[in-house]
């Protein structure tokens, strides 16, 4: 009867161990499919970091070029000013030589009629004139005097005559240099007005641009968010599903032993039955026999006890040689999942402003200081080997943001995938 329960206690003990491996195995499965989407998170998320950083690349080009845009408008706006104010200046020119030409053309007719009465005069009384100027005379001398005279005002008049001409050409000249250089500006001005309109639009559609990157940009980081949030939740079902997988680890081991105590157990109440058996036998053919086959007996059974307490002494052994072994391979800490590692410096273009301390109060160590939210300050982190201590924020849990010793040392980290454990 002894025996069955025994029986029933090791089939059961190899059913829940059963079960155990099975629900252990299951757990491992869960683990490798969260570990496979977490792999897939972080590729989202390093591709939609790419594309963010192609986009603010691209972006500030863009700005860049705007910028340049917006200082040639302005140039442009200027010279048309300028010219504005050069054409209007160039028409008041066209004005005042056009009104002096008049003038000019009018003295030069007035002369010129005055100039054709004294011509026609002289002509058409010429003769009788000379005589008369000749008789009146007193002598030679007035008649050479008065004749002098009247050849003066003729040479005068042909002077007049030439002056004015001469006047007239001149003023001719400058009408057309003035209407010349004021045709060049109207054409500089509208060329200058073309070109404004052309860098209007190009300003118009740069910032179209930008305005569309910016967009991008936002959507990429949504989704780098939500990958994030992803790859978080997926180091989060590890842990935990880690956890769980260890719990099953020990009950596994707690089942084995029960089943290696029940083994024993039933060994060794085989082998006190036997002894019984035999005694009884003995007691029939000689009463003092009896005595010695207790004694016997009472040792066999003390040997068997003894060497069954040496069997469960070497299963505990062998299971403390097992739990330790297990525990072996959390020594580096409690392992927290595969977080992101990015670096960063104490520049103004990492942190904003430079060579502030840390959120802790402390200034950041190069190999020492790292950022990370979700844990509190002083946290001692295995990373690669490296022991860093969580002193500053500005990354979420899952991300830890180590203090390299410059920014070209931060760039050339970049973005990096580690196990990390923590050791306090």
């Amino acid at each position: 009867m002894k025996s069955k329960k025994v029986l029933s206690l090791l089939l059961a003990c190899a059913v829940t161990i059963s079960m155990g491996t099975t629900v252990f195995a299951s757990t491992e499965d869960q683990i490798a499919a969260a570990q496979e989407q977490k792999q897939e998170a972080q590729a989202g998320l390093a591709q939609a970091q790419a594309n963010i950083s192609d986009l603010e690349s691209k972006k500030q080009e863009l700005e860049s070029y705007l910028s340049e845009l917006n200082t040639q408008y302005t140039e442009l706006t200027d010279s048309i000013s300028q010219l504005s104010v050069e054409a209007a200046e160039k028409e008041e020119e066209l004005k005042n030589v056009q009104a002096e030409l008049e003038k000019a053309k009018q003295d030069a007719q007035d002369q010129y009629e005055a100039m054709k009465i004294r011509i026609k005069y002289m002509y058409e009384n010429g003769g009788s004139t000379m005589l008369e100027l000749l008789l009146s005379s007193n002598n030679l001398s007035d008649f050479l005097n008065e004749a002098s005279n009247i050849a003066s005002i003729s040479t005068y008049d042909r002077n007049m005559l030439k002056k004015y001409e001469e006047t007239q050409e001149a003023i001719k000249t400058q009408e057309a240099q003035v209407e010349e250089e004021s045709a060049s500006i109207s054409n500089l001005l509208t060329e200058k007005s073309s070109k404004q309109q052309e860098v209007q639009n190009l300003v118009s559609t740069t910032s179209d641009n930008i305005s569309s990157y910016v967009n991008q940009i936002s959507a990429s980081q949504d989704e780098a968010s939500a990958l994030m949030a992803q790859v978080n939740s997926a180091d989060s079902s590890i842990s935990q599903l880690m956890e769980q997988a260890e719990q099953e680890r020990a009950a596994e081991e707690a089942a084995a032993e029960a089943a290696q105590a029940a083994e024993a157990a039933q060994t060794e109440d085989t082998d006190a039955a036997d002894e019984g058996d035999s005694t009884e036998d003995s007691s029939e053919s000689v009463d003092t026999t009896e005595d010695t086959s207790s004694d016997s007996t009472d040792s066999s059974s003390s040997d068997e006890v003894s060497a069954d307490t040496s069997v469960a002494e070497d299963t505990s052994s062998d299971s403390a040689d097992s739990s330790s072994s297990d525990s072996g391979s959390s020594s580096q800490g409690k392992y927290l999942g595969n977080f992101m590692l990015t670096g960063y410096c104490n520049c103004a273009q990492c942190c904003g402003t430079a060579g502030n301390a840390t959120a802790s109060g402390v200034m950041p160590t190069a190999g020492h200081t790292v950022a990370m939210a979700g844990v509190p300050f002083g946290t001692q982190l295995l990373i690669n080997g490296t022991v860093y201590t969580v002193e500053d924020l500005g990354t979420p849990y899952g991300h830890v943001d180590i203090y390299c010793g410059s920014h070209s040392e931060a760039l050339s980290f970049g973005l990096q995938y580690a196990d990390v454990y923590q050791l306090n």
